[in-house]
């Protein structure tokens, strides 16, 4: 039997809106004026200059593994510095989840491509006061470099709560319950599903890429890539890039590999669900399309 990928999208915020130059300090509003037609609306508010991005986590099925990629903002969390995300309640994201058919205790594999807060904050619920893992029977897959590096941050004294206290309240419970997975380059996920490196943004941040026969390949590329604009400014790094001129190399890559291969791009905050990659005469283009390729 065929082998297929199903994907949807499981939103928590959307718009989540950012100006230009804080999500990309390189960035300037003149470089993106050519491609008005293919930013404007979904991706980027020409008006306001402001980036469009959405929150979100991806629910891959592949025959019967279900898949969760990132885990989002959370409830109940604690993030002062951050007014839109603090104690968050009514979010709906689990009932957005149920919706899609997939109960918590469904959930086999949590893919965390890298442990900033708006991608762990759903690993954990609040349980009578205490942090428990929101999907009971997964297995949290997370980077052992990444880990190796947030553990080591969060040892160390801080004037604020390191990466929004989210290493605490949701990664901490995960790892005292048994459930995490330190992971490196090339581990197998499922059937055809493996884990890639694509670093920059974080050290060890990683992607998954799902190559099924008879599918278009799928790249997860998680926060490698934020936004449709850096595919035309592949060198915009994010202000939340810890090596950004690693990010832009690693983003380089594979923009090139999906335009030769004609590999689907799944980027975490992408508003839409997928792209496809082509060249032009000086770089890439995108052309969006469906996780199924069409």
């Amino acid at each position: 039997m065929t082998r297929t990928a199903d994907v949807q999208r499981i939103i928590d915020l959307d718009p989540f809106r950012l100006p230009l130059g804080t999500l990309f300090p390189l960035a300037d509003m003149a470089a993106l004026e050519p491609f008005r037609d293919s930013l404007d609306g979904d991706h980027f508010d020409y008006e306001a200059g402001m980036v469009q991005l959405a929150v979100q986590s991806h629910l891959v099925r592949i025959g019967s593994t279900t898949i969760l990629v990132d885990a989002c903002v959370g409830e109940d969390k604690e993030r002062p510095r951050r007014p839109d995300w603090h104690q968050r309640r009514g979010s709906g994201f689990l009932r957005r989840l149920a919706s899609a058919g997939c109960a918590p205790e469904d959930i086999d594999i949590v893919v965390c491509t890298h442990l900033h807060a708006d991608h762990v904050g759903w690993n954990t619920r609040l349980d009578h006061g205490r942090w428990v893992p929101t999907f009971p029977k997964a297995r949290y897959l997370m980077g052992r470099t990444e880990l190796a590096h947030w553990a080591d941050l969060a040892g160390r004294p801080s004037e604020h709560p390191v990466n929004h206290g989210s290493y605490a309240d949701s990664v901490l419970p995960v790892l005292e319950a048994g459930q995490a997975v330190a992971v490196t380059d090339g581990h197998d996920v499922a059937a055809g599903a493996s884990i890639v490196p694509l670093p920059g943004h974080t050290p060890g941040h990683l992607g998954l890429r799902i190559g099924l026969v008879g599918q278009p390949t799928l790249l997860f590329t998680g926060d490698a890539m934020h936004s449709p604009a850096q595919v035309f400014n592949p060198d915009w790094s994010s202000a939340f890039c810890a090596d950004p001129a690693e990010a832009a190399v690693t983003r380089r890559r594979f923009l090139a590999e999906a335009a030769e291969t004609d590999t689907v791009l799944v980027p975490a905050h992408l508003r839409g669900d997928a792209m496809r990659i082509r060249r032009r005469q000086s770089g890439f283009r995108p052309v969006y399309c469906s996780c199924d390729g069409r």
